[in-house]
């Protein structure tokens, strides 16, 4: 079997809206939209934002991608004042034995990592 693309549906948290901007402002781009879901994608990577407000599933989900530079990717973060607009939790880029990245726990508690590609 061959597998195309996996896009997981994350949850929003009680601001569907406001999980909806915070990933507009993380540079994904809308591809479509329906009353409590939006598709996003930002160069091959897409997800599906759901609304969807069970905190137990989403403390405990987690989501990894790959960005070129990761200091890059921290400073435009940094720059946007995310953790303020949005009441997220940004953790600075951190080596770990798998690689180096950067955290951030969202609207609805999901964590997202941002792992630097040494596949390039």
């Amino acid at each position: 079997m061959k597998y195309n693309s996996i896009e997981p549906f994350v949850p929003s948290g009680k601001e569907f809206q406001k999980s909806r901007q915070l990933f507009v402002e993380l540079g994904f781009n809308i591809t479509w939209e329906v009353a409590e879901m939006v598709g996003f994608e930002n160069n091959n990577c897409r997800f599906i934002l759901q609304k969807n407000d069970d905190k137990s599933f989403a403390e405990n989900f987690m989501l990894s991608l790959k960005v070129d530079n990761l200091d890059e990717f921290w400073d435009k973060l940094s720059e946007k004042k995310l953790t303020e607009k949005f009441e997220i939790k940004l953790k600075e880029p951190t080596v770990f034995p798998w690689g180096r990245e950067v955290n951030m726990i969202d609207i609805a508690g999901v964590c997202w990592h941002f792992i630097e590609n040494t596949e390039l």
